[in-house]
């Protein structure tokens, strides 16, 4: 058999990770939790970052509000089902969904604007207020904000 056939293929996918408000305030812990799902399942990962933090259509396990991490990874197609595995047996996960990324642009897929504002943001929440980190009322105005 020609070894181009049985060469495994990689393909670019889109992952959305759902995850409770709660783990906003750890926004670098939330997106290594999904790194390390990846990782383990032999992903590369070509960027990951904060979607969005939004109210949920209905309650999911008592939460009423979300952050959502999105990623874009390329594998091979017969570890999509360890991954989705990884992501349910995992307690900090809400939910994800992975979906085939063919129709993006590998500039698209890139991301980098995105992955940095991420990291700027991590690094902010991480920071004491003092030292020029969100007060307690920039946090709480950011939980009851409704989009």
């Amino acid at each position: 058999m020609d070894a181009t056939l049985t060469a495994e293929r990689t393909r670019p996918y889109e992952g959305m990770f759902l995850f409770p408000q709660s783990a906003s305030s750890d926004l670098q812990g939330s997106t290594d939790l999904v790194k390390e799902i990846l990782n383990r399942n032999g992903a590369e990962i070509l960027s990951i970052a904060k979607w969005d933090e939004r109210k949920l259509a209905y309650d999911i396990a008592g939460n009423k509000r979300g952050l959502y991490i999105l990623a874009f990874f390329r594998t091979v197609s017969d570890r999509l089902a360890a991954i989705e595995r990884d992501c349910n047996l995992n307690e900090k996960l809400l939910r994800s969904m992975v979906i085939r990324a063919d129709h993006l642009t590998e500039e698209q897929l890139m991301n980098a604007e995105s992955m940095q504002k991420t990291m700027d943001e991590s690094r902010l929440r991480a920071m004491p207020a003092d030292e020029g980190g969100p007060t307690d009322r920039d946090m709480d105005r950011d939980m009851n904000r409704d989009d």
